[in-house]
């Protein structure tokens, strides 16, 4: 063989190796919405890795500007704030997360409501100290909740009253792993996985054609430890929303006092339910089930899971015991859940 011929052949050997080779992972993390996020992709074609990233921190910034019910210039405190009453231009997304929230609330018997906020406060829930209204007080604060109180005017614009809020911080979460999941999409990748605050959507698989794998945590305050490992299903989207009631709560005279609110009574709820996940393709419509879903407790949780066909993983608390139970629709689903 001619030293040319030897050359090509060391050449497409090198090809051959590089071809063979799996692409490696790129992970990249941030801060933002008061959390945590973390981004894991790959991609088949190469994908400029700044530009990417300059990406999901302009859409963030964006969802901000939507969405944030702690700056008085977002869109949506804008509205909360507008003195009138009058129809108001909040834009199509908001909108959207109006319609998707309104259909859950009406599933939940209005338990789950985007207008608790000001019960939200009044119970202390936004500081650090427990404050149990008087009766005449939680009653007067509760007239000015009810998603029914909001009006979708058309397509972009909603009308309320001047007393009403509305906080979209229960789908939020859910909303924004969606759009930086769109983001990445766009972006040309196709294979990853978004996490903001522990809630999380994959798509695709990793690079070695396994399936992502999903830690779910064990719902104890104080604890960061893995209760169960999930599998997704490979090569399509899948949402993975926890909501649970150990993460922010009052402990008081020997009572716990949970932060999810029933916005029928205007209380915190009572039930031994202390954690829902929820599976679903979307984001959004996952985050607002597994709020609603805690809302209401096992036992009503259950019945509605397995009406809306959602695929949901049920925790309650038994003393020191964690006792768990899959909707009709989880138990079908074949899902890997070790």
């Amino acid at each position: 063989m001619k030293p040319t011929s030897l050359l090509w052949a060391g050449c497409m050997s090198m090809v051959l190796s590089a071809c063979e080779r799996a692409p490696e992972l790129v992970k990249f993390e941030g801060f933002a919405q008061g959390t945590t996020y973390h981004i894991t992709y790959w991609a088949e074609a190469p994908v400029d890795a700044k530009a990417l990233e300059t990406a999901v921190t302009k859409e963030f910034a964006d969802i901000d500007k939507n969405l944030s019910n702690y700056r008085p210039d977002s869109v949506i405190e804008v509205f909360n704030n507008n003195p009138t009453g009058d129809s108001q231009a909040v834009g199509a997304e908001i909108v959207q997360l109006l319609k998707v929230a309104t259909r859950v609330s009406q599933a939940s018997r209005g338990c789950y409501d985007l207008t608790i906020k000001p019960l939200f406060d009044l119970w202390g829930f936004q500081g650090d100290r427990l404050t149990i209204p008087d009766e005449e007080t939680l009653q007067k604060v509760r007239a000015t909740v009810g998603l029914d109180k909001v009006r979708i005017v058309d397509d972009s614009h909603l009308q309320k009253p001047a007393n009403v809020r509305v906080d979209v911080s229960s789908v939020a979460q859910g909303y924004s792993v969606e759009q930086i999941s769109r983001v990445l999409e766009q972006q040309g990748v196709h294979n990853y996985l978004v996490e903001i605050g522990g809630e999380l959507k994959t798509n695709g698989h990793k690079p070695d054609g396994s399936a992502w794998r999903i830690a779910v945590e064990k719902p104890l305050p104080g604890e960061q430890r893995m209760m169960k490992i999930l599998t997704t299903p490979k090569d399509q989207p899948f949402a993975v929303m926890t909501s649970g009631t150990y993460r922010h709560y009052f402990d008081v005279n020997g009572q716990r006092y949970s932060h999810i609110l029933d916005a029928r009574t205007g209380k915190p709820v009572t039930h031994d339910l202390v954690a829902v996940t929820v599976l679903h393709d979307d984001p959004t419509v996952a985050d607002a089930w597994s709020t609603a879903l805690l809302c209401v407790g096992q036992q009503q949780g259950m019945q509605l899971a397995d009406a809306e066909g959602i695929k949901a993983l049920f925790v309650r608390q038994e003393g020191e015991r964690l006792l768990e139970t899959k909707s009709q629709a989880l138990e079908k689903s074949g899902l890997s859940i070790e």
